[in-house]
């Protein structure tokens, strides 16, 4: 049930990081809820509004069944990913990364990463059409403002988990008043709504029905996606649990009521959508309702001013909650997947980049109305990437050998396949019909579809074939390996080391004298100790060691009387003065004094400071290969308690 190595724990920072221990009736259940909510932002975000506006406008009631089984596959689905977190302790993309081959699991990150672009692609023209909804803000200009909110997840992220989680929960809040307050203001049709429930055939060859399977397929891909099954496995591991049958058990039971909770308010939120749609437009005549301009317009014209208000606050709530679930997914993937592992902001910045690049190219050149059909593309492309996600996860929760007695039984396993068979059809069948669209619709490009697009289309059939038969064929050769940072050696004996040359970054502030005193606990009376300061003014960044400004002479003046007072104690002491930015300065002088022990003063900074300054030390640990010691400042009222 457990592996032989252990990897680097999924999202590390805020791993085990809630205590679920020592409490007991409602405190313990309100421990493990939160995880399922950040998941259900992804079930209620922009792009799950354009899908549901364009199926209620155009069909009434008829795809609510649509939503109801999309939402059952989605509990079930999520309930594996949690499964899977809770008992191997891998998010799926590990998993997946010690399942299959290196090649594969890059294929597998691209696939991933186009789902996540796809995702806040639809996040980015919600949020834009919210604000220009609510300020007549014009719509490039509020693409562009999108970015900003990388700084808004960074801020969160430092805060913790929980503080995140109640974030999110509000979101959900203000969307579910939001539409309790639209429907009693639109009063649907409740005989209407309850037939909704019953399935229609979606597979006829009339158009009627070919556009009805387009929407719904949308609808599934808006509703189950795939990045959520990597947020899930990975979230739940965010609470502390103990690692015995009796403790897994518990887990998994409090992380199903959370799944089923949070997913059945997503699966009331995004009917409510459905239903509004319906009840507004389909009613009314307005059958081709895709934009959610389109809909705020006519809610404006049939309903007054107070529904369209609520319908853009509540847009404006899904898309900024939906952008920081993202994120998580994406530094899941990357990290497990290739074993890249950057700063979360720096991550968000690429993904969100990559997706405001079509939506500004849409805009000009198609114009504000054709961002509704880029959303529902960008649901369909991320129901295209649902069967690369799904049935991994089902392979590895389906393996008694690694999952235990905690495998899923015979009947959880045959609705698992055919829920990902469904979701693989309908792709099979949309993929096909648009393929034959375009060659219809565009003959003199017909060349180019059979030369790239045919070509692409069957690489990625063969792919999902191989992850479908690659677990069967090789069952249990599963490795873990190609960890961020490597895998733990085995310790035999642990000898004292000695350490004949350190260095202490120095930067004339309260740090520097616990660095020294640090530094001299490394070492000795033999120990050579080298005191390295950076010079970073304009002039040291241009001319180097040329530079003799009044801010060198006055460091090097300094450093001077900390060599002499170390000398007077009895230490082996020297300075160096480095020119420049601080990180290459620094390595260098370690790399050529050849220094073999580094103990640097955290500079203390949080979120802001971070992102201004940058993080010397860990630019510093990255570019030497000798230890490095961090000294964080002690607060006042620590060194005046001691001095008590």
């Amino acid at each position: 049930m457990s592996n032989n190595h252990t990897p680097t724990p999924s999202l590390s920072n805020v791993h085990s990081s809630i205590n679920t221990e020592n409490k007991i009736g409602w405190r313990r259940i309100l421990a493990f809820i939160g995880p399922a909510y950040l998941v259900s932002v992804g079930y209620m975000d922009p792009g799950n509004w354009a899908t549901d506006i364009a199926g209620g406008s155009a069909f009434g009631y008829r795809l609510i069944w649509v939503l109801f089984a999309s939402n059952l596959i989605a509990l079930l689905l999520q309930s594996l990913s949690a499964r899977l977190g809770i008992v191997r302790g891998l998010d799926l993309a590990q998993a997946s990364k010690n399942a299959y081959p290196r090649f594969v699991n890059f294929c597998l990150y691209i696939l991933a990463q186009i789902a996540i672009i796809a995702c806040d692609l639809a996040e980015i023209i919600g949020m834009a059409i919210g604000l220009q909804l609510l300020f007549n803000l014009p719509l490039i200009w509020g693409v562009s403002l999108t970015i900003t909110d990388t700084v808004l997840m960074l801020f969160l992220m430092n805060k913790g988990m929980r503080k995140l989680e109640i974030f999110i929960m509000s979101m959900i809040f203000i969307m579910g008043m939001s539409f309790m307050i639209e429907m009693f203001i639109v009063r649907p049709d409740v005989l209407e709504i309850a037939k909704g429930f019953i399935p229609n055939n979606l597979f006829k060859s009339d158009l009627v029905s070919q556009n009805m399977l387009y929407i719904a397929i949308g609808i599934i891909g808006a509703t189950v996606m795939p990045h959520n099954l990597y947020l899930h496995s990975s979230l739940v591991q965010t609470r502390q649990i103990t690692r015995t049958d009796e403790g897994l058990k518990s887990a998994i039971k409090f992380n199903l009521f959370d799944t089923v909770i949070a997913l059945n308010l997503a699966f009331v939120v995004n009917a409510a959508i459905l239903i509004l749609a319906a009840s507004a437009f389909f009613k009314n005549g307005y059958f081709h309702i895709a934009e959610i301009q389109d809909a705020y317009k006519l809610l404006a014209h049939i309903f007054g001013n107070l529904a369209p208000t609520l319908f853009a606050i509540a847009l404006i709530a899904s898309g900024q909650s939906s952008t920081i679930t993202g994120t998580l997914a994406g530094q899941i993937v990357m990290e497990g997947h290739i074993n890249l592992r950057i700063e979360p902001w720096l991550r968000r910045l690429l993904t969100r980049l990559l997706a405001i690049v079509p939506a500004i190219f849409t805009i000009i050149y198609f114009g504000e109305q054709g961002l509704g059909s880029l959303i529902i593309l960008s649901q369909v492309v991320l129901s295209m990437q649902l069967g690369f996600a799904v049935i991994p996860l089902i392979h590895f929760t389906s393996n008694r050998k690694r999952m235990g007695e905690f495998a899923i039984s015979l009947k959880v396993k045959i609705v698992a396949w055919l829920s990902a068979a469904l979701i693989v059809a309908l792709n099979a069948k949309l993929v096909a019909d648009q393929i034959g669209d375009w060659i219809k619709q565009y003959p003199h490009t017909a060349i180019w579809i059979y030369a790239l697009v045919i070509p692409i289309t069957a690489a990625i059939a063969l792919l999902l074939l191989y992850v479908f038969f690659r677990p069967i064929l090789f069952k249990h050769r599963d490795q873990p390996a190609r960890v961020p940072h490597g895998l733990a050696t085995v310790i035999h004996e642990l000898k004292p080391i000695t350490y004949k040359h350190i260095g202490i970054t120095i930067d004339f502030s309260k740090n520097d004298r616990d660095c020294i005193r640090h530094a001299i606990m490394q070492g000795n009376k033999d120990t050579r100790y080298t005191l390295i300061h950076v010079v970073e003014t304009a002039g040291a960044r241009y001319y180097g060691t040329e530079v003799m400004d009044h801010e060198t002479q006055s460091d090097s003046d300094n450093l001077d009387k900390y060599v002499l007072a170390m000398k007077n104690l009895g230490y082996n002491a020297d300075a160096h003065i480095g020119f420049g930015r601080a990180a290459p300065s620094i390595a260098k002088i370690v790399n050529d004094d050849k220094i073999d022990f580094i103990v640097m003063g955290s500079h203390g900074h949080k979120v802001f400071k971070d992102l201004i300054y940058g993080t010397t030390v860990d630019s510093v640990r990255h570019k030497v290969n000798v230890p490095v010691l961090v000294v964080k400042p002690q607060p006042i009222h620590h060194v005046l308690t001691k001095k008590k």
